[in-house]
Order: structure tokens, then sequence, then C-alpha cells
């Protein structure tokens, strides 16, 4: 088993929509897999109402993980136990959705062997990915592109490009350049609408979304202030992208530790809470469109690190988290990265959680996916249905 170390802020453009069946996505779109309930195939589409996902009309909230490598893995079929591993654990956790990737573009085990051009044991490996999640009752977010090399990404369509004797100079032209990220900029506007329209075109059941970090650009200038550094930006505005109309929903990520490594631990979960307080405001007043908090973790590699810090880590997200869905919906959930099976200590990135072996954060999942549950049924009680009417009555005011 090969794997390939942490793959982090992937912003890179992606489509999510909702898959019923084991089919394979033949036409590399992103998927947001409904769960494939054996019979009422209809019910199990994912929708959204306004600024909430729905689930046969009625609120759907969630506590889900990454756990980027098991197409990967499943290529080669005696590792496929530890795919199966993983859904079992997370499913007793209440874990009930999955991010994971569907790419692998050029390289070692390759999806995409060339442009247009794929390998059919290596679909195969995503179709058993896909079967094991519906046996587990546990819904897939499918991603397509990673802006780093990591399972080809960004650098291998460059490179292929180049080898079809496209003029291009080097990857990180793309981050001095000022026409290159010009270009960049209209592209992934242009791209997004190109493909939103297509996939709505051969199926208008399927939600679409953009995977990206959540960086402020230029259409709100003030909002630059939100970003790690203020005034940073790497060619994306969380605003002006995801307010397409063929988007149905807005993702974010956030790596405190990573992005803002010389502050403390309190400094860097106030920024997790500004970064997603924002986040969801806008999502409720600007984009009137669901948000789900898509990677977030702590590094055990840094200095001072504990179990218990952790854990209280991961409790303070969770806690935000439940809160802002609480108060009035747009939150749909949060996806932890992320987690692995025992014995795969090669893919080990820092951020790694085996739920067989860290009870306490284990604990910790657990509870949350309670909670979201719990606050899911609270919603579709008809004492709930009043509060978020009311909510939602008091939010649009106030905006």
């Amino acid at each position: 088993m090969a794997c390939i170390g942490k793959i982090s802020f992937i912003w890179g453009v992606f489509l999510l929509l909702s898959l019923l069946n084991v089919n394979r996505t033949r036409n590399l779109l992103v998927s947001l897999v409904s769960k494939a309930s054996s019979t009422h195939v209809a019910s199990v589409f994912i929708q959204t109402r306004d600024t909430h996902f729905v689930l046969n009309g009625s609120p759907f909230l969630f506590n889900g993980f990454n756990s980027y490598w098991m197409m990967h893995v499943a290529v080669e079929p005696s590792e496929r136990h530890k795919i199966s591993n993983v859904f079992r654990e997370a499913s007793a956790a209440g874990l009930n959705v999955c991010r994971t990737w569907a790419f692998s573009d050029g390289g070692y085990q390759p999806l995409q062997i060339s442009p247009g051009v794929y390998d059919e044991h290596v679909f195969q490996a995503l179709d058993f990915v896909v079967s094991e999640a519906r046996k587990y009752g546990i819904r897939l977010i499918l991603s397509l592109t990673n802006n780093y090399q990591d399972y080809g990404g960004r650098p291998q369509y460059v490179q292929w490009a180049r080898s079809a004797g496209v003029p291009v100079n080097n990857d990180d032209d793309f981050y001095t350049n000022a026409v290159v990220k010009g270009y960049y900029k209209n592209y992934v506007k242009v791209w997004v609408q190109e493909m939103g329209s297509y996939v709505k075109s051969i199926d208008n059941k399927h939600l679409l979304g953009i995977g990206m970090d959540g960086f402020y650009g230029d259409s709100i200038q003030d909002r630059k202030q939100y970003n790690p550094i203020p005034g940073y930006q790497v060619g994306t505005d969380f605003i002006s992208n995801n307010l397409i109309k063929e988007i149905d929903f807005a993702t974010i990520h956030a790596y405190a530790d990573a992005w803002l490594p010389e502050q403390n631990d309190s400094s860097q979960m106030a920024f997790i809470q500004r970064w997603l307080t924002i986040h969801w405001t806008d999502s409720r007043t600007i984009l009137k469109k669901p948000l789900i908090f898509a990677e977030f973790g702590k590094s055990k590699k840094n200095l001072g690190y504990s179990l218990s810090t952790g854990d209280s880590f991961l409790n303070f997200v969770y806690t935000n988290i439940y809160n802002l869905a609480r108060n009035g919906g747009t939150m749909g959930g949060g996806l932890v990265w992320q987690i692995f099976d025992e014995g795969m200590e090669s893919c080990y990135d820092g951020y790694e959680i085996v739920l067989t072996q860290n009870q306490s954060t284990t604990s910790v999942i657990a509870q949350q996916s309670n909670k979201m549950k719990a606050l899911e049924h609270t919603l579709n009680s008809p004492q709930g249905k009043i509060l978020s009417k009311r909510n939602n009555q008091s939010h649009d005011k106030r905006s």
C-alpha cells in the first residue's frame, strides 16, 4: 500500500452532487452521495430549501469526516478491508457523511492515465468505496481535483498541457504573474458556471457546490480582513464564486495551526470562530445557501500537542458548528480531517484519527454526532419548525 502525505488547502474548483446508486462516476463529477437506501430511491436525494439542506422535505444535518485515501487503497483488493473498517467504525460513532477523493491524475495507480483516458481497475476501486458507504449508511462527497501535486492535480494538468505544446513556463507563474492570476480568476468563474450548467442539464436533482478554503476576494473589500493574513488572496472569492446560480451550497476549510503558526492556541481558536461566523453570516444573508465546514483539524506534529489539547480543539469546533446550526440553520455540518484504519502509519499526516485507538477523541466525535442528530430531530418537530421560522424571520430583519 502506498500513500501520499497530507493534501491540505484543496481549493481547486470541483463539483458536488448526489448519487443514488453505485454506478461509477464516469463523467468524473464530484458527488455528494445520498445514502443508497435500497428501495425508495426518489426519497434519498438531499436537496436545499432556503439556506437549509433537506431530506424528504425536512431539515438534514450531519457530522462527517475526511478519508481521502479510500479509492487509492481499494485498488489493491487485499487492502479493501481498511475501507470497510473505517466505514463500520465511523457509522458506529454516528458519522454519516464521508469526503474522499475520486481523482488520481497520472503517476502511480492513476484513475486518469492521460487526458480522457481512464483505468478500469481504479474505477472498480471507486465502485467498491461507494458500495461500502452504501452498506454502512454513509453519504459521500467525492472530490475531483487537487491544487497541489499530490495525486496529480494542477501540476499534472500543466505538464499535460506542456507536453501537448501549450506554451507554459512553470507552476509558480500561477502565484506570481499578475496576468496569469487574472486569467485564473476568470477561469474559476467561467469553469464553475459552464460545468454547473452542464451538470444541471443532465440531472437537476443533483446538488452542486465549489470546494475552496473560503478566502475572500475583491467582491467585498472589507471581507479580506477575515482572511488568515488580511488582504491575502489565492485567486478565488468566496462571495462571487458561490453566488453563481448553479451552485447550491458553500464550503470552507480551516487549518489555524498551519495558517497562523506563530499564534497560540487561544488566538488560533478565536480565528476559527471568526472564520466560521463570518462565512455562516455571508452564506445566510448574501449567498442564501447552506454551508459545510469541509476540512478542519489540529496537527499532532505541533509543539506542545497532547491528546487533551487535540480533543479540546475538536470539541471547540464542534460546539461552534452546533451553535450555528441551532441558531437558524445554514450550517449543515462539519467534516473532520481525517480518519484512518489501524496499520496505516505510512499515510499519517499529523491529523490522523484512528477511531479504535483514540477512544477519547472517538467519544468527542460521537457526542457531536448525537447532538446534531438530536438537533435535526428537534428541527423536524412541530415546535422546531415554528422556532426555525422565527429565527429565519429575525435574521431576515437584521440583514
